[in-house]
Formats: C-alpha cells, sequence, structure tokens
C-alpha cells in the first residue's frame, strides 16, 4: 500500500470514530437533554396519551381528565368548581408550563415519576400509572372564603395553628383553569387573563406581599415583651401622642383622635390600634431587634414553600429612627402576603409555636399507597414564650370584643384578632389596603386566618381592617369551626 492510500484510509477511520463519538455523545447525553426540550412534541403527546392523576380536596377530586374530540393529544385536564380551587390547584394546560400544585408534582400526575414504576414498568419503559396530590385544603372553609371576598379584590389564608395544614387558599379575582387546558383554545384566554389589568393569574395569597399595615403590631408587640422592654400587655408605655417621628417635624397621628393613645399599655394600643405607642416602640427596640422577631416569624424567608413557594415578606434594613418608626405600623419598606399573617396569628394562637404550613397532606401512587406523608414532617419552632403568647392572645380579644375588630365576633367562639389599614401610593394618594389576622378556638380546634381587601366598591373613607376584611375572616374561622 502506497503512502498516499495508507494516510486516506487513517484519515477516514479518523472520520469514522469521531463520527462514533459523536453519535454516542447525542445519543446518551444529548438524549434527555433533547427528550426534556419544552419544545419537544414527543413530551406533550406523551403526557396527554393517558389520563391525568388528580388533586384531592377533602377526598374529592377536583380535577379530572377527558377524551379529546381530534388531534394528537388523547386527554386534556378539566376541573371542577375551578375558579374555587385555582390557587391551590394552578392549571395543567396543553399549550402553557403547568403551575402552582400541578406543576410541582407534574411527573406524579403524569406517571413519569420514578417513584412510581413497578418492575414491569422498568423492564417494558411502560408509563407508570400516575399518582395524586391529597391536599389539607378544607372545602368549606375555602368556600366561605371565596364567597366572602366575592367581587372584591383580595385573598384569604387559613391554617390550623396545631398541625400547620392550611385549610385554604383563595385569590379574588379567580379564573377558571379550564379555559387554559386545550392547546386549540387556551392562546385567546391566555392573551385576555394576562391582559386583565386585575390580574387574575396572579396568586395573591401566596405571591403578593404588600403593606400589611398595623396588623404587624403583632410583631413589634411580641418582640417588646420578649425583649423586655415591656413585662406585660398592661404595663403603661413611654409613648407621647402626638408623636414626632425622629429627626423630622413630622407628627404621627392617630386614626381616633379621641383614643386613649397617650403611654396607653400594649393591649389599650392593639384595641385602639394606636400608630404613636407601635411607632415609638420600634425606635425603642431598635430595628435589629424587630426585624430578628420578624423573621423568627418568617418574614425575610426566601425559601417559604408550602409546597408552592411564596413570596417574601420582608422587613428592611439600613435604615434612619424615622423609618423604623414607620415600620413599627407596618409601612415603610414593610410587606407581608396574607401566608405571612396567617403564620403569625398560628403562632399566637399556638402558644408561640409555628408548626410549618403546608397545603400538601400526602403524595400517593396509582393504587393509593402513601409516598411522601408531609403531615409527619412537618417542623415545628418556638417563636415567643407561651407566656407572651397569652398576653398577645388577650390583648387580641380584647381587639375583637370592644376595640377596631368586633366584626370577626363569633358567638361561643373565643376569637383574637388585629385590623389593619396600610397606605400605599404617592402621597397615600391610592386606596387602602384593608387586613385583618385572627385566630379562633372553640372545644379542641383552632384556626389562624388572614385577610387582605386591595380593593372593594367602599368608599375611601369606608376602607378599613374591621369594615372589609374582618367579615371574610369571621366567615372562615365560622366554616372551620363549626
Amino acid at each position: 500500500m502506497n503512502k498516499t492510500i495508507r494516510r486516506t484510509s487513517v484519515f477516514v477511520l479518523l472520520l469514522v470514530f469521531a463520527l462514533l463519538i459523536r453519535a454516542t455523545w447525542v445519543q446518551y447525553y444529548d438524549g434527555k437533554a433533547l427528550a426534556d426540550d419544552k419544545y419537544n412534541r414527543r413530551n406533550v403527546i406523551q403526557t396527554y396519551a393517558e389520563p391525568l392523576g388528580n388533586i384531592i380536596v377533602a377526598g374529592r377530586s377536583v380535577t379530572g381528565s377527558a377524551r379529546t374530540k381530534s388531534g394528537d393529544l388523547a386527554y386534556k385536564r378539566t376541573y371542577k368548581d375551578g375558579a374555587l380551587y385555582a390557587a391551590v390547584t394552578g392549571y395543567a394546560s396543553q399549550a402553557y408550563a403547568p403551575t402552582q400544585l400541578e406543576g410541582i408534582y407534574q411527573n406524579l400526575l403524569n406517571g413519569t415519576d420514578n417513584r412510581l414504576k413497578t418492575v414491569m414498568d422498568t423492564v417494558t419503559g411502560k408509563r407508570a400509572e400516575p399518582g395524586d396530590v391529597v391536599t389539607t385544603i378544607d372545602p368549606a372553609v375555602q368556600k366561605a372564603a371565596y364567597d366572602a371576598l366575592g367581587a372584591k379584590k383580595g385573598a384569604a389564608v387559613a391554617i390550623d395553628p396545631k398541625t400547620g395544614k392550611i385549610l385554604a387558599v383563595v385569590s379574588t379575582p379567580s379564573y377558571d383553569p379550564t379555559s387554559l387546558t386545550d392547546a386549540n383554545t387556551a392562546g385567546p384566554a391566555w392573551k385576555k387573563l394576562n391582559a386583565d389589568p386585575d390580574k387574575p393569574l396572579t396568586n395573591r395569597a401566596l405571591r403578593q406581599p404588600l403593606p400589611p399595615g398595623s396588623t404587624f403590631k403583632l410583631v413589634v408587640a411580641a418582640a417588646a415583651l420578649e425583649d423586655g422592654l415591656y413585662s406585660s400587655v398592661d404595663q403603661h408605655t413611654d409613648s407621647p401622642d402626638p408623636y414626632t417621628l425622629p429627626g423630622t417635624t413630622r407628627e404621627l397621628s392617630n386614626e381616633n383622635p379621641n383614643a386613649p393613645c397617650e403611654n396607653a399599655s400594649i393591649r389599650t394600643a392593639l384595641e385602639y390600634s394606636c400608630n404613636n405607642v407601635f411607632a415609638r416602640m420600634a425606635v425603642q427596640l431598635g430595628q435589629d431587634k424587630v426585624r430578628a422577631m420578624a423573621e423568627k416569624f418568617g418574614f425575610n424567608d426566601d425559601a417559604q414553600h408550602v409546597p408552592v413557594r411564596a413570596y417574601t415578606s420582608v422587613y428592611p434594613s439600613g435604615m434612619n429612627q424615622s423609618s423604623t418608626a414607620l415600620t413599627g405600623i407596618g409601612q415603610f419598606d414593610v410587606t407581608a402576603t396574607p401566608l405571612q399573617m396567617a403564620m403569625v396569628s398560628a403562632a399566637i394562637a399556638n402558644g408561640g409555636k409555628l408548626v410549618s404550613p403546608h397545603m400538601v397532606a400526602q403524595i400517593t401512587d396509582g393504587g393509593g399507597d402513601v409516598l411522601k406523608n408531609y403531615d409527619d414532617s412537618a417542623g415545628t419552632k418556638e417563636i415567643v414564650s407561651s407566656s407572651t403568647a397569652e398576653q398577645l392572645r388577650s390583648a387580641m380579644q380584647t381587639v375583637v370584643e370592644k376595640g377596631t375588630g368586633t366584626n370577626a365576633r363569633i358567638s361561643g367562639i373565643t376569637v383574637g384578632g388585629k385590623t389593619g389599614t396600610a397606605q400605599h401610593g404617592e402621597n397615600n394618594s391610592q386606596t387602602p389596603y384593608a387586613w385583618f389576622t385572627s385566630y379562633g378556638k372553640t372545644g379542641g380546634k383552632e384556626v389562624a386566618v388572614a385577610v387582605v381587601v386591595e380593593q372593594s366598591d367602599a368608599a375611601r373613607s369606608e376602607v378599613s381592617g374591621n369594615g372589609l376584611a374582618a367579615p371574610v375572616a369571621r366567615a372562615m374561622m365560622k366554616a372551620a369551626l363549626d
């Protein structure tokens, strides 16, 4: 063989080896990425080749699957009471990525989760029978919140303080996830929902932190009692009225100019929602101590998963004293979700201990066997002492019995709460947010609730936590405790 042919042969062999190496790389390394690519049509075809698993509320499936009439996608997702449960389920769409529980448990619900596979499934490569997601949602509490919010723009969350089970997650205005399930009709519905200025796709209960207003005074009061700044909720505070914000000439006013807020005790200050007391208290404690207490309750936690990821509720840092004073009344840059404020009331109701909130009890395989029990893994941490929690519960009861939260009273049930009216917009030009957070107890049953109403048809002068949010909380507590 002459030299030219030998060199050509070597070169050709090298090319063959390069092709073999590349083919191996594509098959064994790039293959998974290609298979998982969101634009791979075969993934969508496989997902909807069979009925999906379901999301369960109180033993009843609130999802389903329906046979399609044409096309290469055999099934589509359906929803029962879709708008009622949209903030829990999210949507599974042939056209768009799934959200909420549908997204988090996508592999379980479509049968591709490895935990579902039997030995025969592994041998044959057949997709396993899909699993189900069993929620902690109480349908009576969910419906009570949804109906009570009605046409208002707002959100509500209810938690069982003893177990951490989330009993309700409601966001209004809502939407029907069914409108997004079919690839042939999802496009126009998607555009309409995204163009809606009321943002129905936003989960306001978990993913829209807003200034919590006076409901945050519970956190400041907890910090003052735990720090020893004041020994009890009935000790008089050092609180001039009016209170001039440090370093400014601005006097902080109270909603009720006739309220006995000068040097008021924590109980009286919560009863009348005295701004001067808690603004002054935040300055006395200093921002670091207030922040530390806020963070114990869950503020500034960017990994708050229930298992849907909740947006971070924020207590700011690097403030001057006047800004620190404003955080004492839940203003300046303080923000909170309804979930976060429900957690505050849940910890106070549960003797100062916060059980990790969760809205999935367990996930099961196609045969109903439990793959994971979230109720068993819910952690508990002490936020405040039992003594502090007891004092705060007593003061919150005063708020409901004869203070700013009387619309939350329920005959025969012990209720404690705190109202909030949070200003927002340039120079507070926008309609205030109305807040209410509370707990209710009767016999061995307990519930903690938080409600925010962003907007309603009420006149600006009529917007208050007691007027708009407390009746929603009352309906939820009654449903949970009846």
